[in-house]
C-alpha cells in the first residue's frame, strides 16, 4: 500500500512539474503582448521607432500576429501597420533564436501610404516567469519603390523587443 501511496505521489509530482514547465509562451494556444522598440532612417531623417503588439499561437512555436509602429523625432510622420507571423524554435537552452515575415502598410503624413515586405530573425531570452526580452536585426523593402521619391528603398535596422505571456 505504502508502494502505492509512493507511486501516485511521484505521478503527481511529475505531472505538476510537466504542467509548470510546458506553459511555455510559445507554446499553441498562448497570446503575447510585444513592445517593440527601435530605430531607423527615412527620407534622411534620424527615427525612434516604438510599436506595440499581440500575437497567437497557432501551433507550438509558430505565432501570427499584428503590431503597430511609429516613428518619431524625424519629419514626416510615419506609422505603419504590421501582420506578421514568427517561428520561435524553443531549445532547451535559455536562449530562443526567432524568424519571421511580415507585409507591412506604411503611412507617411502628407505622402502616399506605401506597401512593404520584409524579415527579422533574433534571439528571445527569459527575465521573468512570463517575459522575454529579444534583440534582433529587421530588414523590410518598400514595393512600387522608385528611389527618387525615397534615398533608398530598403531599410535594415536593429530592434529590442519585449515579450510578455498574456
Amino acid at each position: 500500500m505504502k508502494n502505492l501511496r509512493n507511486k501516485i505521489a511521484a505521478a503527481g509530482l511529475l505531472a505538476l512539474l510537466s504542467a509548470q514547465t510546458s506553459a511555455d509562451a510559445f507554446d499553441k494556444g498562448t497570446v503575447t503582448g510585444t513592445i517593440a522598440l527601435g530605430s531607423g532612417q527615412f527620407f534622411n531623417e534620424d527615427y525612434f521607432i516604438i510599436g506595440v503588439g499581440a500575437g497567437f499561437y497557432i501551433t507550438d512555436g509558430i505565432e501570427l500576429g499584428i503590431e503597430v509602429d511609429a516613428w518619431t523625432g524625424g519629419d514626416p510622420s510615419i506609422y505603419e501597420i504590421i501582420p506578421k507571423i514568427s517561428y520561435v524554435y524553443d531549445s532547451l537552452s535559455k536562449v530562443k533564436p526567432y524568424i519571421g515575415a511580415f507585409y507591412n502598410r506604411t503611412f507617411i503624413e502628407d505622402r502616399d501610404d506605401y506597401d512593404a515586405i520584409g524579415y527579422r530573425a533574433g534571439i528571445y531570452t527569459p527575465v521573468g516567469e512570463r517575459t522575454y526580452i529579444g534583440v534582433g536585426i529587421v530588414y523590410s523593402e518598400l514595393q512600387s519603390c522608385t528611389e527618387t521619391i525615397f534615398n533608398d528603398c530598403s531599410d535594415t535596422r536593429t530592434e529590442l523587443s519585449i515579450i510578455f505571456k498574456l
